[in-house]
């Protein structure tokens, strides 16, 4: 935990002595009454705590905002929905490495069950996002949402300037990184791969296709690897 991550609404209010942010400003960091350390707002200002007081209450502290973040890279994910474990890893990694957005959609040879999955519906989803911005120093974290299929993900992208589907089975060429620094979408299918028509409809929504090469990579070591290509614009 490089940052440690706020809310807005948790100014001025003590941590909790079982608040995990709690044990390790003090387990791991030994920070002590009067001491300073590296804080955030989730979507706004980086800055310094102050450790105002310890108690049977929690921690005080005091929140000083010096730097405000800079906007996140134009880089989205369209994601054929995971199993939970996977997109927990997924969730924390692409905010570490800093993309815009994540948007899930249930693709044809997907299990339908993954979206009843309770990492998304409790919300627990929204800790690996605050976990890989804390990793980054930063107080960034990706949009997050959900379409049922593949034709309604696409009709939320934003206007991109490339649009790039990775798929094993029928692309001839590896993914490189693309020139220029306008928006830029990756896709990602299923286990399964993609189904015909959903090839298909990537093509007509201007989709290039692109490998990773000879090797099958598991999903999550996929969307990592594409995504370090990604952010190595020329």
């Amino acid at each position: 935990m490089n940052l440690i991550l706020l809310e807005p609404g948790e100014i001025g209010a003590p941590l909790a002595p079982s608040d995990p942010r709690a044990l390790h400003l003090t387990g791991v960091l030994r920070r002590a009454e009067g001491d300073l350390f590296d804080a955030g707002i989730v979507n706004g200002p980086r800055g310094k705590g102050l450790v105002l007081s310890i108690g049977p209450a929690g921690i005080s502290f005091r929140f000083t905002a010096t730097s405000v973040p800079a906007p996140a890279e134009p880089l989205h994910l369209l994601l054929a929905l995971p199993r939970p474990q996977t997109a927990r890893k997924i969730l924390g990694e692409a905010t570490t490495l800093g993309v815009a957005s994540l948007r899930f959609f249930i693709s044809e040879k997907g299990e339908r069950a993954y979206a009843s999955s309770t990492l998304w519906k409790s919300g627990a989803w929204r800790r690996h996002l605050l976990e890989g911005a804390a990793q980054a120093f930063d107080t960034r974290i990706p949009e997050v949402m959900h379409a049922p299929t593949l034709a309604d993900a696409i009709a939320s992208l934003p206007t991109p300037f490339a649009r790039i589907a990775l798929d094993n089975y029928e692309a001839t060429r590896r993914l490189t990184p693309v020139a220029g620094d306008g928006p830029l979408v990756l896709a990602f299918g299923p286990e399964r791969g993609w189904s015909a028509a959903e090839r298909t409809l990537l093509r007509g929504a201007s989709f290039e296709v692109a490998h990773l090469g000879t090797r099958v990579l598991r999903t999550e070591t996929a969307v990592v690897a594409a995504v370090a290509i990604a952010k190595a614009r020329p």
